[in-house]
């Protein structure tokens, strides 16, 4: 494998620096998806931990490195996740955690931020706003910036990830990685091309947030100026050109999935697996969904990657009543119209 900005050996020592909360998440194969999705199907389950995400694991390595720092002072922008995440890895080690998000990110997660005593601000635009914001107040107050996917951090801690795949899964055929603003994809794809490069690495965008994957298709950075999407996770519009590179190195595809399979794919998750998850958790069971004979017969690996959930958005999306539901070719949930 051509050489990215990871490396295997620091990826290793990053698991030294994550509270063990966040480690060794559940991992297992789920046969009750198996019939409606005619492959075999296992879960890496990374909202079984205080924050209910993965980005914990990236957080952890920043504020673990932070901690010695004269300036104990950070700020990340965030859609609610990484707020999440860096609030908690922050409190625990005594830094001054701000976060700017979108004035219309979902309320829970915004809730859960100031829960964990950080600061919020909120700005009237979307992440990329927020994002841009966080950089000036980095620069006039002097604070350390997190930038998800572009701080190496945030991608080896996701990376621990891959680690665990490669030592505990039985053998499997591909890996679906929810693909945003790209440190689970480069971190996971990383490892498993590192170890086990027999491995297909898929990484699946919303068809309403496709930046990250047009961007890979043409190998250079394309820019959408919006998003439209229930996926807030994965909704960015400007990737980073580090990430691009590393992302090139390490996916062996890209691929979009529209709402309605998304939606069907966190009905399986709760139908069948129990789980209430967020839209971007769902993305794998949506590309398996949507290309049943690409994937027959292969045994594939999902990272459930959140369950951050608006609790009426979610019973909107999937349907309060499963009378709403209905069962589509191959026994998958389709939404009634």
């Amino acid at each position: 494998m051509q050489q990215t900005r990871l490396d295997i050996a620091r990826i290793r020592a990053a698991r030294r620096l994550i509270d063990p909360v966040f480690l060794d998440t559940p991992l297992y194969r789920c046969e009750a998806l198996e019939p409606g999705l005619g492959c075999t199907v296992s879960i890496k389950l990374e909202t079984a931990n205080p924050v209910r995400s993965f980005k914990a694991r990236g957080t952890e390595v920043v504020a673990s490195l932070l901690a010695g720092d004269a300036s104990r002072a950070v700020v990340c922008a965030s859609a609610g996740n990484l707020g999440q995440a860096l609030a908690w890895s922050g409190r625990g080690r005594g830094l001054d955690v701000t976060v700017v998000a979108s004035r219309f990110a979902m309320r829970a997660k915004l809730d859960r931020i100031r829960a964990l005593d950080a600061g919020l601000e909120l700005v009237d635009g979307d992440h990329e706003m927020a994002r841009e914001r966080a950089a000036a107040i980095a620069r006039h107050d002097g604070h350390r910036l997190v930038e998800d996917s572009l701080d190496i951090e945030t991608c080896e801690g996701a990376a621990t990830i891959g680690l665990e795949l490669v030592g505990t899964a039985p053998s499997f055929d591909t890996v679906l990685i929810a693909l945003g603003g790209g440190a689970l994809a480069t971190g996971v794809g990383h490892v498993v091309k590192a170890l086990a490069p027999e491995v297909e690495v898929i990484c699946v965008q919303p068809l309403g947030a496709p930046a990250l994957t047009h961007s890979w298709r043409r190998r250079r950075v394309v820019t959408t100026d919006s998003t439209d999407t229930i996926a807030d996770g994965v909704a960015g519009r400007r990737p980073i050109p580090a990430v691009l590179h590393d992302l090139l190195l390490v996916a062996d595809d890209a691929v979009l999935v529209q709402e309605a399979s998304i939606i069907a794919g966190m009905r399986m998750l709760l139908d069948h697996a129990g789980l209430v998850v967020e839209p971007s958790a769902a993305l794998g069971i949506a590309a398996i969904l949507e290309d049943r004979d690409r994937f027959a017969g292969r045994h594939v690996v999902t990272i459930v990657c959140g369950s951050n959930v608006d609790v009426d958005a979610y019973h909107r999306w999937v349907g309060a009543s499963r009378s709403v539901i209905t069962r589509g070719p191959g026994g998958a949930n389709s939404e009634s119209s």
